[in-house]
């Protein structure tokens, strides 16, 4: 499906963090831990700037819309794996070992999957922004 234009900036914002996900996931097939650190210090000093206030977007203005149209699922789902995206960036500030990088790198490319292919999808099919 053609996304809508009200939430084309969010499905852009997502390329970003897709190119995040995969820096991790080369610096730990690298293994060597400069690699893994810089990476780490990258998504340190870029999950502030660019992913929170997206995350922030969704959760103000999508997930309440489509909870109160009952996606309970979806919104958990969602809150859920934001929650465990900024514990591990939190974690990738303060040591950054290949692990965390590993877990942040998988989750986030999965989390990107979900958001457009489930929690975008039923914005449209219930028809969240347009109306706005």
């Amino acid at each position: 499906m053609k996304r809508h234009p009200a939430l084309l900036q969010l499905s852009r914002e997502h390329h970003t963090a897709l190119k995040l996900s995969r820096q991790a996931r080369l610096a730990v097939e690298a293994g060597d831990p400069a690699s893994i650190s810089a990476t780490a210090q990258m998504i340190a000093r870029i999950f502030p700037a660019e992913l929170e206030p997206h995350f922030q977007a969704e959760e103000n203005s999508l997930l309440p819309a489509l909870a109160a149209l009952g996606e309970t699922v979806l919104v958990e789902r969602t809150l859920a794996e934001h929650a465990n995206l900024r514990h591990l960036a939190r974690q990738l500030t303060l040591d950054a070992e290949s692990d965390a990088l590993r877990r942040f790198g998988a989750l986030l490319e999965q989390h990107v999957r979900f958001e457009e292919r489930a929690l975008f999808e039923s914005a449209q099919q219930h028809h969240i922004f347009m109306d706005r």
